[in-house]
């Protein structure tokens, strides 16, 4: 996953706000507020709800 680390510093859950991280081995975004995990397709987040699936947090 090749992500600019500024885009990372912009986006937020599209869920609750919250900052998200990334899990490479699983290639996606993790939000840290209520743990819905957002696919990353071709190093371009998927950040729409629907798409988000329950993480290791939630």
């Amino acid at each position: 996953m090749n992500i600019d680390p500024k885009l990372l510093d912009l986006i937020v859950c599209p869920a609750c706000r919250a900052d998200l991280t990334e899990d490479d081995s699983a290639n996606e975004l993790v939000c840290t507020g209520c743990g819905l995990a957002y696919p990353v397709r071709d190093d371009i987040p998927v950040l729409l709800v629907d798409e988000g699936r329950k993480g290791p947090k939630s």
